[in-house]
């Protein structure tokens, strides 16, 4: 598969330069270009190598295999030929319109690795690096460039040409290369499949022969989702490996049960996998009756999966004598890798070396294994003494021990299992490709994951908000006491360095679940998964003591729920069978002689009420009525709702759930409290209605100077990170239509006396003081300033006030005092890991007391931004708060969105303050601003595994 070459053979023999008549016009046009075109030329190519060279690494296939991807060097000429001398005569023509062979295939590989107006990328595979695909495109001129592509015939149709194609793309987009040409023969329809299935929209003129196609190098809408989609696709595949192997090789296995070795080999045998099951020990011959054999070298069959549990020296070893056998997933138990420091971490790159060496995946290291319930699986390749149980849900977890204790604890509630996997330290497969997994999968409903960190958030919150529209995602996340140690200046980053509200904002943002604790991820897993959504956030309650319905009526309305009347309708019918002491509004109380039938006859009154979105059903023992009978009536009367409406059981008993309940033919969930009960169902309806909101975009902004802020922040860049200064601040701030309220910058006190004379009435005077924070409590800032003599006077004094307190002025701002309005702050911070984090706060000089704040991560949509303002505290301050006027929230929103897409266009904005950002009866203005710039990691090439 391939295009044709930006050069024929035949314009090669005569042509040392390199570029054909179709590229650039005639040859004497090429000897003659200006100095200017060339240099450009030039300046793509080195720029587009420095561009990528940190960032190579490695891909996943469509078929869940790996290889790696770098920049292309001339000294690869022998593999790059190895690579065309490997082609079959039809690819070859297909690809230069030739049979070419000889001196003229080594011809070509040593002008297409040795250009330099070109960018190359290379694809290997293998422990040996073979080259299997080779891509580029050389320049036609300052926009245009034509793009070439040669894959190996077994590696084709598996969708390497489609990944190159995106990373040369996001390439020659950066070096401003803005349009791909392509030559490509009329009967090459694969090339022309990875052409259009890429989602660039393209233009196809047909000539005698030969398709000239052309497509924009940026990418739209459509051709992000189309590389969304393979990635996906690869994972799904990848995964299908672990979870439905043909064989599974356990390496390590043990004679001894009580062992890991033993039990892992033991859980596979008894729980019945449906494929061969192959011991690997040097010291046996036969285990639990199967034959043993002394290496997976000497497995006689294909073997899919590989559990690994030999002592972790000996794991790298292993591994690769599974990448010779032709092993493809490896799921490794072992422990002694990056839990353990530096020498773990070394040893665990090298497994993670020779497994992308190999096309293998894996799972582990320092792990628990893998389970598959599906009874044509029955896969169970963990060490848990407990089966797991049947279900539909999808179960991750970090940690190993928890894992076992999990499998346990949903068995004991009769929470039923799909797959579950113990990541363990995630040096390949993680939670986000388990993710996308999960959402393919027919066989799993809900997704339960326990997290310790984050791989790659961002990504997690763009595949968590689309996989969560069809199934809900329910997160325990530990370390909510600190978010991590950030090393920050500004307000902003103090109010968010001291909680995990950057990981709240993830989860809001996507629709995740988020548990407190482990015992709460199973509450609500066991709604999920066995009741329909609430369509709203209205509970009726039914008891038979007043006690936990109004401990249970408090928690629903602490979380956000409704406790309403019922109609009048459903308490007539109520008291045509409940005693005179019984209480029909709701809480139904129908006091301790309830019968069962009573039970049965309440749910079917109160679900049928119009006003009742959820039901919590609570039974305390009295002396007259059995638990178990309660237990029947409402399985009856559930099973009679059809599924319109979640019921949810509490049964105050040391006894617990009734077994008439657990084992009943529908599964309703019970809860040992009535607080559990109302803290399950206030996330399920939290969800609900997450769900339900139409999705949301950022919007674009027409008026804004991407370009000129960019070139604002290179400047500043080019003296190192640090602070940008007022006059670049205001500058970055106007690129984007931030409002920073008039003003004028001034070098010495006499300078900021002109500069108010110049502005007229009233003045703010603030000092420019590296160092200094907190500005009036500094003595920085001085009000309600007249004239030229006074701010001279005061400038000067808060000059020498400064300078003995270790701070001396460089300068000073001169604003226009501003009209009364509510002091707010608008601030970011770029995390490491989750990218720019927009802020919205109370503000002025009481945020850090107010601590009044809520945060997002970009992109912000319009309705974010809303509900950000929405959602503080101090927000009746801008509604009109006794008696004050109404401020202008809607100026604040478009501040939020316009920071935001700020700091998405550029990500070398490490810091922002906008506080004080006083919002007006109409309009806003920022009073002060501050921004830090720091150098960036450019983010890794579409496909490219972090």
């Amino acid at each position: 598969m391939g295009t044709r070459a930006p050069l024929s053979f035949e314009t090669m023999k005569t042509s040392s330069d390199g570029l054909n008549d179709k590229a650039t016009g005639s040859q004497a046009n090429v000897s003659s270009d200006s100095q200017e075109v060339t240099s450009t030329r030039s300046q793509v190519a080195e720029d587009g190598r420095a561009y990528l060279t940190h960032r190579d690494g490695d891909v996943v296939l469509r078929d869940g295999s790996t290889v790696r991807i770098r920049v292309m060097r001339p000294a690869d000429e022998p593999r790059l030929l190895a690579l065309l001398q490997s082609l079959s005569d039809e690819s070859r023509w297909l690809r230069f319109y030739s049979s070419a062979s000889g001196s003229a295939l080594a011809a070509e590989a040593h002008r297409e690795a040795n250009l330099d107006h070109t960018f190359g990328l290379l694809a290997f595979s293998g422990a040996e690096e073979r080259v299997i695909g080779h891509a580029f495109y050389a320049v036609i001129d300052d926009s245009h460039a034509e793009v070439a592509f040669t894959i190996a015939n077994d590696f084709q149709a598996r969708g390497l040409g489609s990944i190159l194609l995106g990373q040369l793309a996001e390439v020659a987009a950066a070096n401003g290369i803005q349009v791909f040409e392509a030559e490509v023969v009329a009967a090459n329809h694969a090339m022309l499949h990875v052409f259009r299935a890429s989602g660039f929209p393209l233009e196809v003129d047909a000539t005698a022969g030969q398709l000239h196609v052309t497509f924009p190098t940026s990418f739209s809408e459509e051709a992000t989702k189309r590389f969304e989609q393979r990635e996906t696709s690869a994972a799904v595949n990848t995964l299908k490996l672990f979870f439905n192997p043909r064989a599974v090789a356990v390496i390590g296995a043990s004679r001894r049960r009580g062992t890991i070795g033993g039990e892992i080999l033991h859980n596979l045998l008894s729980y019945g996998f449906k494929g061969p099951v192959y011991p690997v020990n040097p010291t046996a011959e036969i285990i639990e009756g199967v034959p043993v054999y002394p290496s997976v070298e000497a497995i006689p069959g294909p073997a899919d999966l590989a559990i690994i549990i030999v002592p972790a020296a000996e794991v790298v070893e292993v591994a690769a004598a599974c990448g010779r056998q032709g092993v493809k997933a490896l799921v490794v138990i072992s422990a002694g890798f990056s839990e353990i420091g530096n020498e773990g971490q070394e040893r665990q790159a090298e497994l993670l070396r020779v497994c992308r060496a190999a096309g293998m995946r894996l799972i582990g290291p320092n792990c628990m294994g893998i389970a598959n319930t599906d009874p044509a699986v029955l896969l169970d390749a963990t060490f848990a003494p407990v089966v797991p149980p049947f279900g539909r849900v999808g179960f991750s977890s970090q940690s190993g021990a928890l894992g076992v204790a999990i499998i346990e604890y949903a068995k004991l509630l009769g929470l039923g299992i799909s797959t579950l996997v113990s990541v363990g330290n995630k040096a390949d497969i993680s939670g986000n490709d388990l993710l996308r997994y999960w959402e393919s999968d027919e066989g799993t409903d809900v997704i339960l994951l326990y997290l310790e960190s984050f791989g790659n958030p961002k990504k997690f919150s763009e595949i968590a908000r689309r996989v969560g529209r069809r199934k809900p995602i329910v997160v325990v996340k530990s370390g909510r006491s600190v978010a991590g140690a950030r090393a920050t200046s500004s307000h902003t980053g103090a109010l968010l360095a001291v909680s995990d509200v950057t990981v709240d904002a993830l989860f809001r943002q996507a629709g995740v679940i988020r548990t407190d604790t482990l015992a709460e991820l199973f509450d609500v897993a066991s709604l999920l998964a066995n009741q329909p959504l609430p369509r709203g956030h209205r509970v009726g309650i039914i008891t038979n003591a007043g006690g936990p319905a109004i401990l249970c009526a408090d928690a629903c309305e602490a979380r956000g729920l409704e406790v309403p009347l019922l109609a009048e309708s459903s308490q007539e019918k109520l008291r045509s069978f409940l005693p005179l002491g019984a209480s029909a509004s709701n809480p139904v109380d129908m006091i301790a002689s309830a019968s069962a039938d009573d039970y049965r006859k309440a749910i079917e009154i109160v679900a049928a009420d119009n006003s009742v979105d959820a039901l919590i059903v609570i039974f305390t023992p009295p002396l007259v009525t059995r638990a178990g009978d309660v237990a029947l009536a409402i399985v009856d009367a559930v099973r009679a709702l059809n599924r319109s409406k979640p019921v949810m059981t509490v049964f105050l008993s040391a006894r617990g759930t009734p077994e008439e309940l657990r084992l009943a033919d529908i599964s309703i969930p019970s809860y040992a409290f009535p607080e559990t009960a109302a803290i399950a169902l206030a996330r399920a309806a939290r969800y609900r209605e997450w769900r339900e909101r139409p999705e949301t975009v950022a919007p674009r902004f027409e008026d804004i100077r991407r370009d000129e802020a960019a070139a604002t922040v290179a400047t500043a860049l080019s003296r190192g990170d640090g602070w940008l200064d007022a006059a670049e601040t205001a500058a970055l701030l106007s690129c984007y239509g931030l409002p920073l309220i008039q003003q004028r910058i001034a070098a010495t006190a006499e300078d900021a006396g002109a500069a108010a004379e110049e502005l007229g009435g009233e003045v703010a005077l603030k000092a420019i003081a590296p160092g200094v924070i907190h500005k009036t409590e500094a003595g920085a800032v001085r009000l309600h300033l007249s004239g030229a003599a006074q701010v001279h006077t005061a400038a000067s004094e808060m000059s020498e006030q400064l300078k003995a307190k270790g701070h001396s002025p460089n300068g000073f701002v001169i604003q226009r005092m501003a009209e009364k309005g509510v002091e707010m702050l608008v601030g970011v911070v770029h995390d490491l890991q989750f990218g720019p984090i927009v802020a919205c706060g109370a503000g002025g000089v009481q945020v850090e007391l107010l601590r009044d704040v809520s945060v997002r991560l970009t992109p912000l949509a319009k309705e974010d931004a809303a509900e950000m303002i929405r959602s503080l505290r101090t927000y009746p301050l801008l509604t009109g708060f006794r008696g004050a006027p109404a401020c202008d929230v809607s100026a604040l929103e478009q501040a939020l969105l316009r920071v935001s897409a700020m700091v998405d266009d550029i990500p070398q904005i490490a810091e922002l303050d906008c506080n004080p950002f006083v919002v007006l009866e109409k309009g806003a203005v920022i009073l002060d601003a501050r921004v830090r710039v720091a150098a960036v990691e450019p983010r890794p090439l579409m496909g490219v595994r972090r």
